[in-house]
């Protein structure tokens, strides 16, 4: 027989803080900052490439930053803290989706670069991200109807195939950034070689306050270390103004046009499927159970953010995987450390200078924090795929297709380059996006839609009764009587087990669920 354990909490393997704590006010900004610093490279790297591709200024591409940066922060808030439904109430930071660059670009440089090219895509921004939030008030019926098409073997692989295409990005700044003069010279891989170190120093030693601060004090560590070699460099600090206020439109009225809206329509459905899978994935490693709505909060949040994006001269908003990651790595549960790293967000995007000092942090040392913490991602989309019977050449294909899929851009860029239109280039030329797609529509094909919600506790009692989890059980932990969950229950043959968590998901008791050991 199989086993039902439960997955209970120690200060040695999870934090003592639960995601609805409200921490003291100096370990709220210390990890705060923490998440901040995480974020902080993948939330400039997509203004930069935008820009640069559309010939900005570097004025205009400061703005950009500062605009992005803002709006950063007033989207984690409402992510984190919630405003009536919009929001999932978890700690999820959001940040411009990698996704929508190529289509961007592609937008931009039709309309002709320049200012001209940033209102064709602001008005796209603003079309797709009104149409997200509208489609995440869908009636219930429907809505979970949708999520049918997402069980574990679609939202692990697409956890999953985003630590990948990560990696490649930490790796790039591991090397120095590319298109830096000094791209691969040994001594940015000394620096995220030495980052690297340190964080996983750290991580061994097992102290639970030394672990959650790792990444922090890695960037921190590295950075005095190349500052000390001559290899920080602060001088930005000086040019940069010490306000910057970022205002609706400051570019001009956005232009709709129909081609422009279509393709971040299409980004905006993979965003989708990005925010679930990660909604699943932080509210396993949090051990608050997440359902239909609890999704649909999070999508509306990512409509409104997107929306919110386009009149404030920002991009497309999605959940950022890499920051699940991070609350993977650190076991700090709480909500309001997100919302404490979206307050210094916000006050980066209005001081530039403040931004400028975080902009400082050479590309090594990013890339060695950035690595450990993308590999984490992937590893977090490896155990939501734990649950599934990949024993079962069905889902073992869906994984295995959609990984290689996942790769074509990367592996094969002359395809999209030198053999596809700029349209159909801007459409298919992501990693996520071929690998989204392939694992939606070979589940289809087949395994056809989940029964129910897919992740929901309903799933997880059918499969505690079916055997089709996995072969190897996970723990889970019994709702109390207030409906607060910990982690759904897996694979378990035992009928006697499946009943007991059946009559612990409704409230009848709070003590923990096992069934006997074979």
């Amino acid at each position: 027989m199989a086993r039902v354990a439960a997955r209970l909490s120690t200060d040695g393997e999870q934090s003592t803080h639960p995601v609805d704590e409200v921490l003291p006010l100096p370990k709220l900004a210390l990890y705060g900052f923490q998440h901040v610093l995480a974020f902080y490279a993948g939330a400039v790297i997509v203004p930069i490439i935008v820009g640069n591709a559309l010939k900005l200024s570097p004025e205009q591409l400061v703005y950009l930053i500062n605009a992005d940066l803002f709006t950063c922060g007033i989207a984690s808030i409402v992510q984190a803290l919630g405003v009536g439904r919009i929001g999932a109430r978890l700690p999820l930071i959001q940040g411009v989706t990698f996704t929508a660059v190529s289509p961007m670009i592609a937008i931009g440089l039709g309309a002709g670069g320049g200012t001209a090219a940033l209102l064709a895509i602001y008005g796209a921004v603003i079309t797709a991200g009104i149409a997200t939030f509208a489609f995440a008030w869908l009636p219930a019926k429907a809505f979970r109807a949708v999520m049918r098409l997402f069980p574990p073997v679609v939202t692990g692989t697409v956890i999953t195939v985003l630590g990948i295409v990560l990696i490649p990005v930490g790796l790039n700044d591991a090397a120095g950034g590319l298109g830096t003069p000094d791209f691969g010279d040994p001594k940015n891989f000394a620096y995220a070689g030495g980052t690297m170190l340190f964080i996983l120093v750290l991580m061994r030693l097992g102290r639970p306050f030394l672990s959650s601060i790792a990444i922090l004090l890695g960037l921190v560590g590295g950075t005095t270390v190349a500052f000390l070699f001559g290899d920080a460099h602060f001088a930005g600090v000086g040019d940069a103004d010490w306000v910057g206020i970022t205002t609706p439109f400051h570019f001009g009225a956005p232009k709709f046009a129909w081609f422009p809206i279509l393709l971040m329509l299409i980004v905006m459905l993979i965003t989708m499927v990005e925010t679930t899978g990660d909604t699943y994935a932080v509210g396993d490693i949090v051990g608050k159970e997440v359902d239909s709505e609890t999704v649909a909060r999070a999508l509306r949040a990512d409509g409104a953010a997107t929306a919110l994006g386009g009149v404030l001269n920002s991009f497309p908003y999605v959940a950022f995987a890499e920051n699940v990651g991070l609350v993977r790595m650190t076991k700090v549960k709480s909500r309001f450390v997100v919302v404490a790293a979206g307050v210094f967000m916000i006050v980066l995007g209005l001081l530039p200078k403040a931004a400028a000092v975080v902009a400082a942090v050479p590309h090594g040392v990013l890339g060695g924090a950035a690595t450990v913490m993308f590999g984490m991602v992937a590893l977090a989309g490896i155990q939501t795929l734990a649950r599934v019977d990949l024993k079962e050449e069905k889902n073992a294909l869906v994984v295995g297709v959609s990984l290689a899929f996942a790769l074509l851009p990367a592996t094969v860029p002359v395809l999209f380059k030198e053999h596809m239109g700029t349209d159909l280039s801007s459409l298919l030329n992501s990693g996520v996006t071929l690998g989204a797609t392939a694992a939606i529509v070979l589940n289809l094909i087949f395994n056809g839609p989940a029964r129910d919600d897919a992740h929901g506790p309903k799933a997880a009692i059918a499969e505690a009764a079916t055997g089709s989890a996995g072969t190897e059980p996970e723990a889970a932990t019994a709702e109390t009587a207030t409906g607060s969950a910990g982690t759904e229950p897996e694979a378990a043959s035992d009928k006697a087990a499946t009943d007991k968590v059946a009559t612990d998901k409704a409230g009848a008791t709070d003590e923990t669920a096992v069934a006997p050991a074979p």
